[in-house]
């Protein structure tokens, strides 16, 4: 007996659907991104006369973040544009409206592994200090990608080297600890 109800084609309907996104998604779940360095704690200088300020602006050490990963052939196959971009945002466990947070990156390597004809793995952006903000995350740079895949084939990056600044230290922001997590995600550009 065949039941032909408007109900049951939509539960297979819903099926299929959640099917197809679990395969899109076991496809990009593979490509990684690693995180290395340590904290970084802002020395602000004792004010010792009035009508002095601080500075504002500090920079942290050009090697203070080093980021690394790999881009598996699933993942770049699905790369349109040919680009991974690598995303960076903040969490903070208190913080001042008046700080601002802004990174930036140098060096950086890519190669490539498996059979693929003319490929070619770059490393773009970045290189001037980009706007951290908070919770939604902002395009930091890519990892480009040309060429025609083959077999087995990825793409690792590595020694790229973040560098963070801080701005708007003054004696107005109130005197306290101030904290964030840094946040770096990638994906397709």
């Amino acid at each position: 007996m065949k039941i032909n109800s408007c109900f049951f084609r939509k539960i297979r309907l819903k099926k299929y659907v959640s099917s197809i996104l679990l395969t899109i998604g076991s496809c990009l779940g593979a490509q990684t991104i690693n995180v290395g360095g340590s904290n970084w704690t802002v020395s602000a200088p004792t004010i010792t006369e009035a009508g002095t300020n601080y500075s504002g602006t500090y920079e942290s050490a050009t090697n203070l973040i080093t980021l690394s990963g790999t881009l598996p052939g699933s993942f770049l196959n699905l790369l349109t544009s040919g680009a991974a971009r690598v995303s960076v945002h903040h969490t903070p466990t208190t913080w001042n409206s008046n700080l601002h947070l802004y990174a930036k990156r140098s060096g950086g390597t890519t190669s490539i592994s498996g059979l693929c004809l003319g490929c070619t793995a770059t490393i773009n952006g970045g290189t001037t200090y980009v706007e951290i903000p908070q919770a939604v995350a902002t395009a930091f740079f890519t990892i480009n990608f040309t060429g025609i895949l083959g077999l087995g084939n990825s793409v690792t990056y590595s020694s790229i080297n973040g560098q963070l600044q801080i701005s708007g230290v003054s004696v107005i922001v109130p005197a306290t600890t101030y904290s964030t997590q840094v946040v770096f995600t990638i994906g397709p550009n």
